[in-house]
């Protein structure tokens, strides 16, 4: 199996796993066809404005990886994200996002008069504000680009 994240290094591999995460959240049926949370290939190809062969090159690395996963019916192709291995991603990334939280030294100078049941509840609120956040961001940053897609 690919590196997942040499896969997603790719800004147009992106682009397809946004529209499939626009239409996993979506609760409606594809025009094309497509069972809900399903693309066509023609669909994909619309959206992005790109070759039929590059889509279907990008979608074969994307399904190789485990990204994505196919149903054929006749000639045609259906596609639908498969987001387990983006955990991997999550895991990586996470530690990352808890460490651009550090305190300044100014801000670590209230913390000397606090009580201990202040610290304690402190830290609790924000171990479970940065899990929910980590947890959620994806979805937030995909439904801003679905919305900003939509006014143009």
């Amino acid at each position: 199996m690919p590196d997942i994240f040499s896969v997603i290094a790719d800004p147009t591999r992106r682009q397809l796993l946004s529209v499939l995460l626009d239409r996993h959240l979506s609760d409606e049926e594809s025009a094309s066809g497509a069972a809900t949370g399903e693309a066509s290939v023609s669909e994909l190809v619309h959206r992005l404005e790109l070759s039929q062969p590059t889509v279907s090159k990008h979608l074969k690395v994307l399904r190789d990886a485990g990204l994505v996963e196919v149903r054929e019916e006749g000639q045609h192709r259906y596609y639908r994200l498969q987001t387990a291995p983006l955990e991997d991603v999550e895991d990586w990334i996470v530690p990352f996002l808890a460490a651009s939280d550090e305190s300044s030294e100014e801000e670590d100078s209230l913390w000397e008069n606090a009580s201990e049941e202040v610290r304690s509840a402190a830290a609790t609120f924000g171990q479970n504000v940065g899990r929910a956040a980590a947890e959620s961001s994806h979805r937030w940053r995909s439904m801003t680009d679905w919305r900003s897609r939509l006014r143009k």
